[in-house]
């Protein structure tokens, strides 16, 4: 079993991933499923609405909190190289790297702004909104998936 500093960052990323995987997986299953069944101009107003309210302390010191913590456990796996867990240490950076963190900037994020552009009320808007719905949902079940890998990874690791 990883102990002392290795065993508190784990413990910490655990906390992290799984604490962002909830979150994903509330939009994925019933958030996004309910603004997509307002009026177009309705479901666009609350998810810019909710894009803005997601951009403050408690959610941002989770996601990116997590994100830092992940790479510096990768960096520190790399570093000292434990004779346990290192794999399980490196997979669960990777996966909150790449498949949460990565995902957000590459794919959410972009979307996020695009809907932010549109007029709401707009013909435009509501071909758009049907669009934005499916794509940012299915971006939205990979980082679910990933960040709750990256969980099961580090609790992996602790064992």
């Amino acid at each position: 079993m990883i102990d002392g500093p290795y065993f508190v960052l784990t413990v910490l990323g655990v906390l992290g991933a799984g604490v962002t995987a909830g979150v994903f997986c509330a939009f994925s299953t019933f958030v996004m499923r309910g603004l997509a069944a307002l009026p177009p101009a309705q479901g666009i107003a609350a998810m810019n609405s909710i894009n803005k309210a997601a951009v403050r302390p408690p959610f941002m010191a989770v996601f990116l909190g997590t994100a830092v913590l992940a790479a510096v456990i990768a960096v520190v796996t790399f570093v000292l190289w434990p004779e346990e867990a290192a794999v399980e240490l490196l997979l669960g950076s990777a996966l909150y790297l790449i498949g949460s963190f990565g995902v957000t900037v590459a794919a959410n994020v972009p979307r996020n702004t695009a809907l932010l552009a549109l007029e709401p009320c707009s013909a435009q808007a509501a071909d758009r909104w049907t669009a934005y719905v499916r794509e940012w949902t299915a971006w939205n079940h990979v980082r679910t998936i990933a960040s709750a890998a990256a969980a099961v990874a580090y609790v992996l690791a602790l064992r």
